[in-house]
């Protein structure tokens, strides 16, 4: 079934934000929203880098244009272009003018969810990447947006199409929580026994040379390896994953995303299931995580082999503020930012408990990390199905009655 095409600009209103100078941000009050937050919120990621504006500039705005509602959507029209997010009942917060795109005061033909599957669908993306400005800094004008024509079915059906795909976006998210909280528990162990030095037994246990008795002193270097082989364009094929900086999330220590390897034209290093891979280039030192698979990832990016019988120590230990902190202080001038210094790095020093504890927090770690990447295929292959179905669904090709 074929359905009318119409412009979004004819279904709801496409405006921006209005302006908020540098000089009115604050340390604490309403959070202030660029597309790296919405970027982030779209993955499920926590807010990393927050920046805020006084609540009395938000209220003033608030009475005398409007902020953002639940339902409305935000779309990311600079840089990153095309990431759509539909603003929640407990949402608070207001946007940069320019880098995003607010959609809302939608007609009763749309549902501004319905707007959101279809931008996300690949054909929607195709579709915005046709409408875009500019090659060095790309770009979605409101007016382009306002003429963007989307196939429109009629309202019961978009619920139902809606319905549909929530389905797997709801079990995505379950799993994206439970990845959370494994990862959290993983990491308040590794600070309550490494860091704090509360292990099993520590009432008992006397600090020689400000190490617990039983415990030794090793470093980086000791533990674990850099890896640098490279694979060059030629030799790629498309099966094989591939994991720039962009893939990396921050703070979580599961590297589930990738793209393909045949979509890049230059060198870059070789990783196996399990390695370690480090953002190298500051901002980025808190992107750290495990691979998931074998693949080739960016020089951007470190790749780190530990021992496995110490991997999951490693893993922890690389993850963590307290060293992601030593990196940023002992990184060095690059030819266009500063990078992580391997040599300082593997100076870091561990501390490795007694053999039996050791095997204890390692079997922890793998048991963690196993279930991390269960739930994480399982919802690689969820979101894989919902990306196929989309299309179908949102040009007729299956039909849905409402």
């Amino acid at each position: 079934m074929k359905w009318e095409k119409i412009a979004v600009g004819q279904l709801c209103e496409i405006t921006s934000s209005k302006r908020i100078f540098y000089s009115e941000y604050v340390e604490t009050g309403v959070p202030f929203y660029r597309s790296k937050e919405i970027i982030e919120s779209f993955n499920g990621q926590k807010i990393s880098e927050p920046l805020y504006i006084r609540e009395e500039k938000y209220a003033e705005i608030k009475e005398k244009f409007g902020v953002p509602v639940a339902g409305d959507m935000l779309l990311t029209s600079v840089g990153t272009i095309g990431v759509p997010y539909i603003v929640k009942d407990d949402d608070y917060f207001y946007f940069k003018d320019g880098n995003l795109t607010w959609f809302r005061n939608f007609d009763d033909k749309l549902l501004s969810k319905y707007l959101y599957l279809w931008i996300s669908s690949q054909y929607g993306q195709a579709v915005l990447n046709n409408m875009v400005i500019g090659s060095s800094q790309r770009a979605l004008t409101i007016s382009a947006l306002k003429s963007l024509q989307v196939e429109l079915p009629p309202i019961g059906v978009q619920n139902k199409i809606v319905d549909i795909l929530s389905t797997y976006d709801d079990l995505i998210e379950n799993n994206r929580r439970q990845i959370k909280l494994l990862e959290e528990a993983a990491q308040r162990l590794y600070k309550e026994w490494f860091v704090d030095l509360r292990f099993p037994g520590w009432e008992e246990t006397p600090i020689v040379d400000g190490v617990p008795e039983g415990w030794r002193k090793t470093s980086l270097e000791k533990t674990c390896s850099l890896k640098k082989d490279v694979l060059i364009p030629k030799e790629m094929r498309h099966e094989f994953p591939y994991i720039g900086l962009e893939h990396m999330p921050r703070n979580d220590i599961c590297l589930c995303n990738w793209g393909c390897a045949d979509e890049v034209n230059s060198n870059k290093f070789i990783y196996h299931e399990n390695d370690i891979l480090f953002g190298k280039i500051r901002p980025y030192f808190h992107k750290v995580g495990f691979a998931l698979n074998d693949g080739v990832a960016s020089t951007d990016a470190l790749v780190i082999q530990p021992e496995n019988k110490i991997w999951g120590l490693i893993l922890m230990t690389l993850s963590s503020d307290l060293f992601v902190r030593y990196t940023y202080q002992t990184c060095k001038e690059g030819s266009k930012m500063p990078r992580a210094d391997w040599d300082e790095m593997k100076k870091y020093n561990i501390l490795v408990p007694d053999s039996k504890l050791l095997t204890w927090f390692e079997n922890f770690a793998k048991n963690v990390t196993h279930q991390i990447k269960v739930l994480a295929m399982q919802s690689r292959n969820l979101s894989e199905s919902r990306d196929r179905l989309l299309p179908k669904l949102m040009s007729g090709e299956l039909e849905v009655t409402a």
